[in-house]
């Protein structure tokens, strides 16, 4: 590290991580220790979100139809009210 805490990534790492001069990478703390990741974008965490949706209204329909199935073999519980 240098004086103004510039920091020198070895050239085999930027390759595997395909880092190039200019990239803005963040560091974070994580169990005392310091790891790199791509800057958080709002685009980027936006689409992780639409993504998450997508997948919980992809489960909560597995659900339902599994809900529905099992209704239909064993028929409601007793006194189960919606």
């Amino acid at each position: 590290m240098g004086d103004r805490g510039q920091v020198t990534i070895p050239k085999a790492l930027r390759e595997r991580r395909s880092i190039k001069g200019g990239d803005e990478i963040e560091f974070v703390e994580v169990n005392d220790e310091i790891i790199h990741k791509p800057p958080t974008d709002e685009e980027r965490l936006a689409e992780e979100y639409r993504k998450r949706a997508e997948r919980s209204r992809e489960l909560a329909k597995e659900l339902e139809e599994a809900s529905a199935e099992a209704t239909g073999h064993l028929g409601d519980a007793p006194g189960w009210s919606e």
